[in-house]
């Protein structure tokens, strides 16, 4: 089904040889699939979801039912076993076709934790589930009302009470807990004040929230700008079975920055995905539209803005084949993941701008989709990092200028 490059990208870095970032149109076969799965989904079905507030359960369903939501998890669990880059693919050709992953992509790097920290018995008995379609892994509980991105200070507390253990605390943006089985939290096992380090002391769980909920574990919806079925989560002495634990107690921030570098590179490619989409609509309609006897691309005006949109996007996605090439090699791809982050968000956004303007009063009726989008791709420039943490990260680690924060 594929061109799997991920054995020629381990070979290399084995050999200490420059990693293999690949041009073009790669995985053809997947970006070819993705387009007839999404053409099924066209602007009215994302708009009828949003006056409903609804989840998209049939375009989910059929994510799943293709094997693409089960793309990362290793084939002796029931997936199909790529690596990150095409994932990357599959959601950049999603968004790229006007539809939305905001729905479902959390299930490809959460799982992630999973694969690599997992205990053995706990992949056995999750991802086969998940790769089927039986379980859903959508959730992931990080962010507090209190203390946002300084996550070392959140106050979720765990606390370890014979074989199991029970947590007290709150959540805030855990998009889909209402629509997922499983959450993936984290909460501080040992108190700030107790370690050396504010890294120190976080552990993660997996929740079961068909056991939790109603038993100590209540959701409520969060409505926002845009429909991400995002909400809020309160834990009243949860109880979660000691086995739940992911990895050793306490290295918890360890395996959520390895799950952060492959969320950002997903979510890059998701805007990258948007800006494309914006771009390619803008440029159509631009060459259509008829004012003053002349197509209004024909101006420069209108033409400058959404060509360099395209030359932003073109970066961006160079970018993200660096940062997936070297997180598929095992390699650092913190600085990369953050700069590809920052590259496509921005490229989105100026494409979003570029698109509305061209579209003028067009732009704000609901039936052409930029208004939607556009409201879409400005969470890029916020979540799951802003564009001033990342500016701040690459000030600090990869140019060596003093901490801010």
């Amino acid at each position: 089904m594929h061109a799997d490059c991920s054995s020629e990208v381990r070979d290399q870095a084995e050999s200490d040889s420059p990693v293999r970032i690949d041009v073009g149109e790669d995985y053809s076969d997947i970006r070819e699939s993705i387009r007839r799965l999404c053409a099924r989904f066209p602007g009215e079905y994302w708009r009828s979801l949003e006056e409903s507030g609804g989840y998209p359960t049939e375009f989910v369903r059929s994510l799943t039912e293709s094997g693409f939501l089960g793309a990362l998890i290793p084939e002796e669990y029931g997936g199909i076993g790529l690596p990150l880059r095409a994932a990357s693919v599959i959601l950049t050709e999603i968004h790229a076709a006007g539809c939305s992953a905001g729905a479902c992509h959390a299930q490809m790097y959460i799982m992630g934790t999973i694969l690599r920290h997992g205990s053995s018995e706990q992949k056995a008995r999750y991802l086969p589930a998940i790769a089927a379609g039986e379980l859903r892994l959508q959730a992931f509980g990080i962010t507090e009302p209190t203390t946002g991105s300084d996550t070392t200070n959140l106050k979720t507390r765990a606390v370890r009470k014979g074989k199991a253990y029970h947590i007290t605390g709150q959540k805030v943006w855990t998009s889909r807990a209402l629509h997922s089985d499983l959450m993936l939290l984290l909460a501080r096992t040992t108190p700030v004040s107790e370690v050396e380090r504010k890294t120190e002391g976080l552990s993660v769980f997996i929740v079961d929230l068909r056991e939790a909920l109603g038993k100590g574990l209540s959701i409520r919806p969060l409505p926002a700008m845009i429909n991400h079925n995002t909400t809020e989560v309160f834990l009243d002495d949860v109880v979660v079975p000691a086995e739940n634990l992911i990895g050793e107690e306490g290295r918890g921030f360890r395996y959520l920055l390895d799950g952060l570098n492959a969320e950002r590179i997903l979510v890059s490619s998701e805007a990258l995905g948007d800006a494309r989409w914006f771009c390619a609509k803008a440029a159509g309609y631009s060459s259509e539209r008829i004012v003053f006897g002349r197509p209004i691309g024909q101006n420069q005006g209108i033409q400058f803005p959404i060509a360099r949109a395209h030359c932003e996007s073109e970066a961006a996605d160079m970018m993200i084949r660096k940062a997936t090439a070297l997180f598929d090699a095992g390699m650092d791809c913190g600085p990369d993941a953050n700069i590809a982050k920052l590259l496509a968000s921005e490229a989105a956004w100026h494409a979003g701008e570029a698109a509305l303007q061209t579209f003028g009063g067009f732009g704000y009726a609901r039936e052409y989709d930029i208004e939607r989008k556009w409201r879409e791709t400005r969470l890029f420039q916020i979540a799951p990092i802003s564009t001033n943490l990342i500016l701040a990260y690459v000030a600090q680690h990869v140019l060596h200028m003093p901490r801010s924060y």
